[in-house]
């Protein structure tokens, strides 16, 4: 049985390396700067057309999680696909699909439309993520490997910051479907050097696929989120409608997991989560994505509904979160070498739950040096979280596993995000109606349930009705910022229980993993010069 850390990378690749982590990088970024894009855009996308789309927050909420549930749903197999078929095809094909699913959604005529073809692109985004740490763990050595992850995770970074200026400056001259569009030649360009440059590595023994496993995982995800958004949009958990079919996401997710148990060919490895190395990590990256996800949602419209800041205003005033992870995150692995990875992540992990806290702050005339400086220290949290937690999850695999591995990580981070939408913006959408109802009794009745939904909707109907409507603006700011608060606080106690966790389960050193039976990775410098 070989061990991970004796694993020789070739020398022609070994030279490569960090040609191929860049190249690598461009697929990470056009999935990330997709997502921050879309951010920013959302409030321009609920316009009614030609503008946007007319989109309810309900509809925003599922442009988001169609694509975050479909990643999610089958980067099990999507992982095992890149071990059998090998990694650099996997990717090709992600890179390719996303593309077009962007082209697509950029022409929607519908919000139901962009909510398909964001699915499309969910497809596209989970066979690239998996294949991205899969190489990497597979063209670097050991000792290399934290510097690498660190890269990676610091080039989340860039796309938070470049993704919303991009989106801000397209909006300014563009129509919203521009914020899609743009993803093609980053995706042209990327094919061109992923195809001369980044090595193919497979697993010698892969896993059988597990489709069952996957319609399972799907359908349990789409009907626990489904049901909690339409709580939220329904401002009534006790609906029918709504409890029957998160009970029936959650008994389908627990049928999900008693059928893995048990399976030869699991799409999920269950076994991996007695390793605590690797669950505390898992609940790691989960939990700061579900509270991450919640805050992201209700800031864009804090800051351009309520502060009134332009799209690319918005974008701009997001520059402190995306230099202090760019910054730290690279650095975050001298940290673990000082004080080890258990102390740096609850560190991270508290520094987060209170940054999120810290948004209590704000008001509709806060100054906004007080959100900026929040911004930053959310950054810098979140940089000592990811590449350490990163780097656990992959170290206490097997390196011919790392394409299951990632998909994993990959998976409670996509499924933590859009638990996180669907929950803190049904409460946040809960929270709004209840203290928006008492203003609407002026409308008339079918328009009180809509404009009650969001601060969009709101102002959308005070927009309607000319200067009588400006007496809903004040409530509307008010009730938006109080929905706000709860969210955040929500957020902020998901991020402290997560500390909790890290404190308790993680290991103080990542321990090295052993290679499965079978041998190492296969590795070839396809498509390259020995």
């Amino acid at each position: 049985m070989a061990d991970n850390a004796t694993f020789a990378v070739p020398e022609a690749i070994h030279r490569r390396r960090w040609a191929i982590l860049t190249v690598l990088l461009f697929s990470l970024l056009v999935v990330v700067l997709d997502n921050s894009i879309l951010n920013v855009a959302m409030k321009t996308i609920a316009q009614p057309k030609p503008t946007g789309l007319g989109a309810t927050q309900s509809q925003l909420e599922w442009a988001i999680n169609s694509y975050t549930l479909v990643f999610a749903g089958i980067l099990f197999t999507a992982g095992l696909l890149g071990d059998r078929l090998g990694r650099k095809k996997v990717l090709l094909a992600g890179m390719l699909i996303f593309g077009v699913g962007s082209a697509l959604s950029a022409v929607s005529s519908s919000a139901g439309e962009l909510i398909a073809w964001r699915g499309l692109m969910g497809i596209g985004g989970a066979f690239i993520m998996p294949a991205t740490l899969a190489i990497i763990m597979n063209v670097f050595q050991r000792e290399e490997q934290p510097k690498a992850i660190g890269i990676w995770a610091g080039v989340v970074g860039l796309g938070i910051a470049v993704g919303p200026i991009t989106g801000g400056l397209l909006l300014q001259h563009f129509w919203w479907g521009s914020v899609f569009l743009v993803n093609v030649p980053i995706v042209v360009a990327g094919l061109i050097a992923m195809f001369i440059l980044v090595p193919d590595s497979k697993d010698p023994k892969p896993g059988r696929l597990d489709p069952v496993g996957v319609g399972l995982s799907v359908a349990g995800l789409v009907l626990l989120v489904y049901g909690i958004i339409k709580g939220g949009q329904a401002g009534d958990f006790t609906e029918p409608e709504v409890w029957a079919t998160s009970v029936a996401g959650l008994l389908i997710l627990a049928g999900f997991v008693w059928y893995e148990k048990r399976s030869d060919h699991p799409a999920l490895d269950v076994t991996y989560f007695k390793n605590r190395q690797f669950s505390a990590s898992v609940a790691a990256i989960g939990l700061i994505f579900f509270a991450l996800m919640g805050v992201t949602f209700f800031m864009v419209f804090y800051i351009q509904s309520v502060r009134g800041y332009s799209a690319l205003q918005s974008g701009l005033l997001l520059l402190p979160l995306a230099a202090a992870q760019m910054v730290f995150a690279p650095r975050a692995r001298l940290l673990v070498d000082k004080f080890g990875a258990r102390a740096v992540c609850t560190g991270g992990m508290a520094m987060t739950g209170l940054a999120f806290l810290g948004f209590l702050l704000l008001d509709t005339d806060t100054p906004i040096w007080v959100m900026e400086v929040l911004f930053f220290l959310m950054g810098a949290a979140m940089a000592h979280v990811m590449p350490p937690a990163t780097v656990m999850i992959m170290s206490a695999l097997p390196r011919e596993k790392a394409g299951s591995g990632s998909a994993v990580n990959n998976v409670f981070r996509q499924v933590g995000g859009a638990i996180g939408v669907a929950v803190l913006g049904s409460v946040m959408s809960t929270v709004y109606r209840d203290s928006i109802r008492g203003h609407l009794d002026s409308l008339p009745a079918p328009a009180r349930h809509s404009a009650g939904e969001s601060i969009e909707a709101t102002l959308g109907v005070a927009a309607k009705l000319g200067p009588k409507g400006q007496v809903l603006v004040e409530p509307a700011h008010h009730a938006f910022i109080h929905a706000m608060h709860v969210t955040a606080a929500a957020s902020g106690g998901a991020a402290l229980f997560g500390a909790l966790i890290v404190l308790f389960y993680l290991p103080a050193k990542a321990a090295p993993a052993a290679a499965a039976p079978g041998g190492e990775a296969e590795l070839t410098m396809a498509g390259a010069e020995q």
